[in-house]
């Protein structure tokens, strides 16, 4: 028996979910299908918007030498499209020699060929086995009826007619007046003469109507934050133009060296695989070997040995890692990139909808894509479904990292991220916040102890990953390229409060802090509290204050007894809960009857609290300091020390003026 179940009607809320799913695909659809059919017309703007990225900062240059803007406009567009013109007149006069030399390389095809057949194992036996098969073919073709009798075969023979050979019939079109012959002549060349003045004169409009493109698209993205909307959209076009002013001078000098070697080597027409190696260069991963096939199949067809195959995949083996892996990174640094499963998606998506000229815009377009999408809010989804930065933010990134039990991964970026900047802005602005989303799970209940203590042991693996650093290091010269750490890089202010605090000296230290542990940091009341006291632990014995870490049982009436506290100076206690006031006042309170003389810092490493609900917290819990962060705990220690250190500087001065007198 089928039970029905009863007819669930769905919430507002869902409904609106559902129709803006629907408008969404929609819209999608629409989209795609316009750029199909209306490809006649979009490819050339498409077209002229990346021409005119490449061609505002030679504009630009112009009119900071006083040239007006129209006239510096017109020139640099009429220099591009005569420079374009040169380089087609120049291929096709390299294809129209290429085409004559085709028949000369027959025969040497045909001769390595024959050359690799005999030098192939099993020769014999596969001829043998081939020459089988023919043999059976013919003997299953013969007829089954057997031969026909003498007297019959004659009869027939007699019988049969001779077939009448067909008349030839030819049939000849008069001769093309003059006006057709030009219409002939004329109609192959209509379409891409008509796309180059499309071209032209969006070149020359976009460049000309630059403010005025950018004021409407201001419109369209929103206008609710006019100066954050323009600055965005300033800096996007500034960026776009340097990266594709960047990648056409990079892999124009790419083609450059191609053709050179390859002209060196000998290969045939080197002018139209040099310009054809750089062209397809702006087709990341695989435009290199599509542009390396045709030489290669030509060494093969030219040289009746091997070497100039050798020597041309040499070429390119050698120029492409150099410039790709050394040059290219190191002169555009972090430019606009995508990510390896974006560059394939929007290759093959541009190539089904535009052919061939889809493929060699699918980057560009792409990019632009990306770059607005950093900047305007509204289009921050094509950052994420396209751009190679994370999806998720650094912090979100660390937590999963130490919930999935992976800190070898998490020290592999965090070694990228120290490159440029120091141990205590990661471990405040990406460890301590990834922290903080782990005690926002735990407090609703998301994470069981079993998991709690997982991250616990993954932060101490952390951390002990990360003991050998020495933050005293100036930051690389070389800057990070992996897009995790160089996210994290562009999240944190160039002013960082902590950036560069001091590495202590223990000999310089004071008598009584030269003890073996002088710090003393105590978790909370939870294993988190535990993970965040380890970073503060490894990060002040980094900067030579060692420091031991204790778990939150260490205050507990029953262990706190037997607390070591010998040379210990300043006690911290961390907390991330928001909800433990009360557990701090109890927990300073047995820590300060054993440690009467140190000073007690409160770690309290909140989201969000302002100054005054701070010093409230402070002289409600009776606590020396507060600290709201991994670097402001450190500095409070090193403080302490220098304050400690003044009076025995001062006393050594005094007596030595005693002494003096």
């Amino acid at each position: 028996m089928v039970i029905k179940q009863p007819f669930k009607a769905r919430t507002s809320e869902e409904l609106i979910a559902l129709l803006g799913a629907v408008a969404t695909a929609i819209l999608a659809v629409v989209v795609i299908m316009t750029l199909y059919f209306g490809r006649e017309i979009i490819i050339p703007i498409a077209l002229a918007i990346l021409l005119s990225f490449v061609l505002a900062p030679l504009v630009a240059l112009l009119q900071r030498i006083r040239v007006p803007r129209a006239l510096a406009v017109v020139s640099v567009v009429i220099f591009a499209f005569a420079l374009i013109f040169a380089i087609g007149s120049l291929l096709a006069t390299q294809l129209t020699q290429l085409a004559g030399d085709l028949p000369r390389y027959q025969s040497t095809i045909s001769e390595k060929i024959q050359t690799f057949r005999e030098t192939t194992a099993g020769r014999g036996t596969l001829e043998r086995a081939s020459g089988m098969l023919k043999d059976l073919s013919k003997e299953l073709d013969k007829p089954t009826g057997g031969a026909l009798p003498a007297a019959a075969g004659e009869v027939a023979a007699s019988k049969t007619v001779t077939p009448i050979p067909p008349v030839p019939v030819e049939v000849r079109q008069p001769d093309p007046g003059a006006l057709e012959s030009l219409k002939n002549l004329i109609s192959p060349l209509l379409n891409p003469l008509a796309t180059t003045g499309i071209i032209i004169i969006f070149v020359i409009f976009i460049l000309l109507q630059r403010e005025d493109l950018r004021n409407r698209l201001i419109r369209l993205a929103g206008s609710h934050d006019l100066q954050r909307t323009t600055a965005a959209l300033d800096d996007a076009a500034s960026r776009l133009s340097r990266l594709f002013l960047f990648q056409l001078l990079l892999n124009g000098s790419f083609g450059l060296l191609i053709g050179t070697g390859l002209w060196l080597i000998g290969i045939p027409s080197p002018i139209l695989w040099g310009i054809l190696a750089g062209v397809l260069r702006f087709v990341p991963y695989i435009g290199a070997v599509i542009g390396a096939a045709f030489p290669l199949a030509l060494a093969v067809a030219v040289d009746p040995t091997w070497s100039m195959l050798l020597w041309t995949l040499a070429l390119f083996v050698i120029v492409e890692p150099i410039v790709g892996h050394v040059i290219e990174p190191m002169v555009s640094g972090r430019s606009a990139g995508l990510s390896p499963v974006a560059v394939v998606a929007s290759a093959t998506f541009w190539t089904a909808l535009w052919g061939p000229i889809g493929l060699v815009l699918a980057t560009p377009l792409t990019v632009c894509l990306v770059v607005l999408g950093r900047h305007v809010e509204r289009l921050e989804f094509l950052d994420v479904m396209f751009g190679d930065r994370p999806a998720l933010s650094p912090p979100e990134i660390f937590y999963q990292r130490m919930l999935a039990g992976d800190p070898t991964e998490a020290s592999e970026k965090a070694e990228e991220f120290l490159k440029e900047r120091s141990l205590v802005s990661y471990y405040d602005e990406v460890a301590l916040k990834g922290l903080q989303l782990a005690q926002i799970d735990a407090e609703r209940g998301a994470l069981d102890p079993e998991r709690l203590s997982k991250i616990r042991d993954a932060v101490n693996e952390f951390a002990s990953n990360l003991a050998d650093h020495d933050d005293r290091a100036p930051p690389n010269a070389r800057a990070t390229i992996d897009a995790e750490a160089t996210s994290a890089v562009e999240s944190l202010p160039d002013d960082a409060p902590y950036e560069n605090l001091p590495v202590l000296d223990k000999a310089m230290l004071p008598a009584e802090w030269q003890g073996e542990h002088p710090l003393l940091c105590i978790a909370g009341r939870s294993l988190i509290d535990e993970a965040a006291a380890t970073m503060l632990g490894q990060l002040s014995t980094a900067h030579g204050l060692p420091a031991r870490v204790e778990g939150a049982e260490a205050l507990s009436t029953a262990k706190v007894f037997g607390l070591e506290t010998t040379g210990v100076k300043i006690a911290c206690l961390v907390y991330l809960d928001a909800n433990a006031s009360a557990h701090m006042r109890y927990a300073v309170r047995r820590l300060r009857r054993k440690l009467p003389k140190a000073t007690i810092i409160l770690g309290y490493w909140m989201k969000d609290i302002d100054a005054a609900g701070l010093e409230r917290l402070r002289s409600e819990v009776k606590v020396d300091l507060v600290a709201t962060s991994v670097g402001e705990a450190l500095k409070l220690c090193i403080d302490q020390t220098k304050a400690d250190a003044q009076p025995m500087v001062t006393a050594v001065s005094g007596s030595g003026e005693t002494n003096a007198a």
